[in-house]
C-alpha cells in the first residue's frame, strides 16, 4: 500500500488514483536564463524516481514539466547580451537537457512552454475576470483578487491578514490587496508581447503552469509539485487562480509533493546568494550517476547539504554498489557461457545450497525496498537494503573466484534470479543504465581486444616464470585502473 506525503494535509496519505491504473503528474520546471545549479536538478532527479516506481508497479504515468520561457530574468540576460529573448531560453534549454540526460533522468512525456500556450492562458484569465477574481488596471495589467479567495493560503497554511501585516511585495497603490498577484503584465518597450482582450503584454509567473497542467492533465489530476520554495507563493497562487476559474475547491492537484533545499553550510543553495554549484561543473569531477546517487541517498523531503566531502563519500558508497553489480553480471555470463545450465528454465525452488540462501534473501530485501518505496519513496532505506544484499553477492562471488562452489543446474537459476532483483533495484533508483558518454560501444569493444592481449602477453610471461614482467604488467594496468584477477577459471579484469 502506498502512502506518500501530501503538503496539502501535512500527513501521509494512501495514494489512491483518480484513474485506476494510471498517474498524472505535473511538476514545474526551470526558467532557461542560466545553467542549472545542482539545486535546480534535485526535483527532477526526485520525480524521475518517482515515475520509475509507479511505471515498475504497474502503472501507467502521464508526466508533464513546463518551461517558463518567457520571463523576467530571460529578458534581462537578452538585454544584457543584446540577443532575443528566445535565444536565451532556447540556449539554456539545451543545457538543461544535457545535464539531466548526464543524471539520468528521463524525458518527460510533454515539455510546454509557455509562449506555445498564450491562448490558453489568456482563456484563463479572462474566465477569472468574468468570475470578478481578476481585475483589470487601466494600464492593461491584471491581478488576481486575494480577497475574493476564502479559503487562500491553504496549502502554506498562511492567512491573507497576516500576510498583509508583514507582506513584503512591491507598493503598487493600484493594487486592491497587497497579496493580489499579477496575471497579466502590460507591454513595456523592448519587452516580448502578445495580444489579448486587456491589452499587449504577457503572462505573470504563476498563471502559466496552471493553464499548462490543466490543458495537458485536465482539471483533476494526480500529483503537483517542484522545489519546497514553490509552495509559497507559486504553487498557493496556481491553486487560487486553478479552483477559482474551475468553479470547484477539490480540483486541480489531488497530492502535493516538495523535495527539500539543498543547502551550502546550512543555507539554501540560489544563483541569487550566488552559493551554487552548476551541474556541469560537478560533471567533470564526478560521473553523472554518482552525482543522482548523492541526490537520493537522502529522503527526498529532507534538506541535502552539499560538500565535496559528502560527495566523495556517495562515490564510495555508489562504487561499492557498483562492483557488486558486475560481480552479479560476471557470473551470469559464466553461467550462459558455460552451459551451467541444463535443459532450459526449470521451476525455482529454493535448495541449502548458498546460492538458495542468497535468492531467499534477495527476495525479502527486494520485499523490503518496496516497502520502503511505498512509505512516501523512501529511497534512503531502499538503498541501505541495496547494500545489505551487495555484502552477500561478494561473498557468493568471492567463494565462486576462490572455486568453492559452482552454480550449475537450479543454483545457476537462483543467482539468475539474484542479479535480475539487483538490477530491478538499481533500475527502480536509475542507476548502472549505461547512458553516458564514457559508455562509447565501439572504443569499449576496442578497449576489451587491447587489454586481453596485455593479459595474453603477461600470461605468456607467467608461463615462462617471469614474475618479474608479469607483475609489472598488473602493476601498471592497475595504475592505469584496471584490475587483474587471477581465478582457477582464468584472469577477470575490471576498471575502477
Amino acid at each position: 500500500m502506498l502512502q506518500v506525503y501530501n503538503t496539502m494535509t501535512r500527513k501521509k496519505e494512501i495514494f489512491k488514483p483518480l484513474k485506476e491504473g494510471e498517474v498524472s503528474i505535473y511538476c514545474c520546471g526551470v526558467t532557461p536564463y542560466n545553467t542549472p545549479h545542482i539545486g535546480n536538478a534535485r526535483p527532477f532527479v526526485t520525480w524521475d524516481v518517482i515515475r520509475r516506481y509507479f511505471n515498475r508497479i504497474g502503472y501507467k504515468v502521464r508526466y508533464i514539466q513546463n518551461f517558463t520561457d518567457v520571463d523576467d530574468k530571460i529578458i534581462a540576460a537578452a538585454n544584457r547580451e543584446g540577443v532575443t529573448w528566445k535565444e536565451i531560453s532556447d540556449r539554456y534549454i539545451k543545457e538543461y537537457f544535457k545535464a539531466m540526460d548526464a543524471l539520468n533522468v528521463q524525458h518527460a512525456d510533454l515539455y510546454p512552454k509557455v509562449s506555445d500556450t498564450m491562448p490558453d492562458i489568456i482563456s484563463m484569465i479572462s474566465t477569472l475576470i468574468e468570475k470578478d477574481f481578476a481585475y483589470k488596471l487601466e494600464n492593461g495589467d491584471v491581478y488576481y483578487s486575494v480577497e475574493k479567495d476564502k479559503s487562500y493560503g491553504k496549502l502554506s497554511g498562511r492567512k491573507v491578514e497576516d500576510m498583509q501585516a508583514g507582506a513584503r511585495v512591491e507598493v503598487d497603490d493600484r493594487k486592491h490587496h497587497p497579496m493580489d498577484f499579477a496575471l497579466w503584465k502590460a507591454a513595456k518597450p523592448g519587452e516580448p508581447a502578445w495580444d489579448s482582450p486587456f491589452g499587449k503584454g504577457r503572462p505573470g509567473w504563476h498563471i502559466e503552469c496552471s493553464a499548462m497542467s490543466l490543458k495537458y492533465l485536465g482539471e483533476k489530476f494526480d500529483f503537483h509539485g517542484g522545489g519546497s520554495d514553490l509552495i509559497f507563493p507559486h504553487h498557493e497562487n496556481e491553486i487560487a487562480q486553478s479552483q477559482s476559474a474551475i468553479g470547484d475547491e477539490n480540483s486541480f492537484a489531488q497530492y502535493w509533493i516538495h523535495n527539500g533545499f539543498i543547502t551550502i553550510d546550512n543555507e539554501k543553495m540560489s544563483k541569487s546568494a550566488g552559493n551554487f554549484f552548476t551541474v556541469a561543473d560537478i560533471l567533470k569531477k564526478y560521473p553523472g550517476e554518482v552525482v543522482r546517487f548523492f541526490l537520493i541517498q537522502t529522503h527526498y523531503r529532507s534538506p541535502l547539504d552539499f560538500s565535496e566531502e559528502r560527495i566523495q563519500e556517495a562515490q564510495t558508497a555508489y562504487n561499492r554498489l557498483k562492483n557488486s553489480f558486475d560481480n552479479l553480471n560476471f557470473l551470469v555470463a559464466k553461467i550462459e557461457t558455460d552451459d551451467f545450465v541444463k535443459g532450459g528454465k526449470t521451476p525455482l525452488t529454493f535448495t541449502v545450497s548458498q546460492a538458495g540462501g542468497l535468492v531467499d534473501l534477495a527476495e525479502r530485501l527486494y520485499s523490503a525496498f518496496d516497502d520502503a518505496m511505498n512509505d512516501d519513496f523512501n529511497t534512503a532505506l531502499a538503498i541501505s537494503y541495496m547494500f545489505e544484499l551487495s555484502r552477500d553477492v561478494n561473498a557468493y562471488y568471492n567463494d565462486y573466484i576462490a572455486g568453492k562452489i559452482s552454480p550449475k543446474g537450479t543454483d545457476a537459476f537462483m543467482i539468475m534470479r539474484v542479479a535480475e532483483i539487483f538490477t530491478d533495484m538499481a533500475s527502480t533508483i536509475g542507476i548502472f543504465e549505461n547512458i553516458e558518454e564514457e559508455e562509447n560501444a565501439a572504443n569499449s569493444e576496442l578497449v576489451e581486444k587491447l587489454i586481453n592481449l596485455i593479459i595474453s602477453i603477461r600470461q605468456d610471461a607467467r608461463a615462462a616464470k617471469n614474475w618479474a614482467e608479469a607483475d609489472k604488467i598488473r602493476d601498471e594496468l592497475k595504475d592505469a585502473g584496471i584490475i587483474l584477477e587471477d581465478t582457477p577459471q582464468g584472469v577477470k579484469w575490471k576498471t575502477v
